[in-house]
């Protein structure tokens, strides 16, 4: 078993063409942030994990009900947009939404090492996800912020080999979570647009 971000696809890897963003390995990519938010041993993340899983899984049904008609992100909703119900337009938007939160999150992380991982979710939760929740949902992201492990130790569960193999130098899993930073941010950037032009929502 590899360190972390060995065992999971990155979204550095996920295919872009002029036609768009390849579906599967996206969901792919989407699974592996549900398993970054168990590494993080917070139950208080629950919530958080079911909502990831629940939007993943509105996108998945629309790509195995109309496999030709959603290669790409781009197409599943645009292809969707002809029925009464939409899900997957919704589920994706609110996935996307979530994927933009664990940029932020651990973007603002990966740029000030000193900055302890509670408050750097806190700052990606109150620049993204918070716009869109009630009152209620606010609160309980916050008591969910304030119960994140120390920064430390949770780069060490990026780093660790599983089954007790050697942990991966700092400087590589850094190199390696910018890598997947870096192709996160361009998908949902790119999708960001789509929702706005075409009038899909708001990601």
């Amino acid at each position: 078993m590899a360190p972390f971000l060995e065992t999971v696809k990155s979204f550095a890897d996920v295919p872009i063409t002029d036609a768009g963003i390849d579906t599967l390995a996206f969901l792919e990519a989407a699974e592996g942030v549900v398993l970054l938010f168990k590494l993080l041993q917070n139950p208080a993340f629950a919530f958080v994990i079911n909502d990831l899983q629940g939007n993943i899984v509105k996108v998945r049904a629309r790509y195995d009900s109309h496999p030709t008609q959603s290669t790409t992100l781009e197409l599943l909703i645009q292809t969707e947009q002809s029925d009464k119900k939409r899900p997957a337009t919704e589920g994706l938007m609110w996935l996307l939404r979530g994927l933009v939160f664990t940029h932020q999150a651990l973007h603002n992380s990966q740029s000030k090492p000193d900055l302890e991982l509670a408050k750097a979710f806190t700052q990606g939760y109150e620049s993204s996800l918070s716009q869109h929740h009630s009152f209620v949902v606010r609160g309980l992201f916050s008591v969910a912020m304030k119960a994140c492990p120390y920064r430390k130790d949770f780069y060490a569960k990026l780093a660790a080999d599983a089954e007790g193999g050697a942990s991966v130098a700092d400087d590589k899993l850094s190199e390696e979570l910018d890598k997947w930073l870096h192709g996160l941010d361009k998908i949902v950037k790119q999708m960001q647009k789509v929702y706005k032009e075409k009038k899909y929502g708001v990601v």
